[in-house]
């Protein structure tokens, strides 16, 4: 399949109202999802974590949308659900500056850091894709069913989860290792030493992927995770968007 056009995103209200499942919902396993975006693939140890059935070697994914966005240089921009006002501003601009030059921005559709990327980089003209801890059947939270449903029609929403499958915490950590396996990389703008978002950044170290971390959250001295990945070779410590772009096949 052809690469598709780029579409413009629309301003999305955060209004609660009731949320629409996509009509058409497609299935694959995530090995072949990697293989078909070109992404590096799962040691075994790794795809049977993710599998929900432990007597699998692999794991399904469900998708709406166009997969073939993925095959475009893709990088997960993730943080704190409770962002500041800096932290919303630092990720609508790095959203912003890599849909610019055609990177697919990739986030989990959360509050705080996820939709400000997601919202950015449909504003510039680029592409997103959601990555949720819910079956696509629901939208959590319910004030963002507006912004799940025009991703599913105009870009890509993917869950691990299938239709009916309980949501539970623990359904979080899976869905940040399939994050992180189906991009190039994570920037991570905002986390405390104990936010979920550090599932995230263990993720890539597991599987090789970029781990970009702000500059602003590796110089905090209330912080203790980002030392933690400092040994990391593929750690990126980032004080501009070139930082990211520079690790990219763009």
């Amino acid at each position: 399949m052809g690469l598709p056009a780029l579409a413009h995103g629309e301003p999305i209200m955060n209004a609660r109202r009731r949320y629409s499942p996509p009509k058409v919902i497609r299935e694959t396993t995530l090995t072949e999802a990697l293989a078909y975006v070109g992404r590096p693939p799962l040691e075994q140890r790794q795809m049977s974590m993710l599998a929900s059935d432990q007597s699998k070697s692999d794991s399904f994914i469900f998708y709406a949308g166009q997969l073939d966005i993925l095959r475009r240089p893709a990088v997960a921009i993730v943080g704190a659900r409770d962002v500041s006002e800096l932290g919303k501003k630092r990720a609508r601009r790095l959203a912003r500056e890599l849909a610019d030059r055609g990177v697919v921005v990739v986030s989990g559709l959360a509050k705080g850091v996820d939709v400000n990327a997601h919202q950015a980089a449909m504003d510039a003209g680029g592409f997103t894709v959601a990555v949720i801890g819910t079956p696509l059947q629901q939208a959590y939270p319910a004030e963002h069913a507006s912004l799940q449903e025009l991703i599913a029609d105009d870009h890509l929403l993917i869950s691990p989860f299938a239709d009916g499958t309980r949501v539970f915490q623990s359904n979080f950590p899976k869905r940040n290792r399939v994050m992180a396996a189906l991009t190039d990389g994570t920037v991570i703008v905002q986390a405390s030493d104990t936010s979920g978002t550090l599932h995230q950044a263990a993720e890539c170290q597991r599987l090789g992927r970029w781990l970009f971390i702000l500059k602003s959250v590796f110089d905090d001295p209330s912080l203790k995770w980002p030392r933690s990945f400092a040994s990391y070779e593929k750690t990126v410590i980032v004080e501009s968007t070139e930082d990211v772009l520079a690790r990219l096949i763009v």
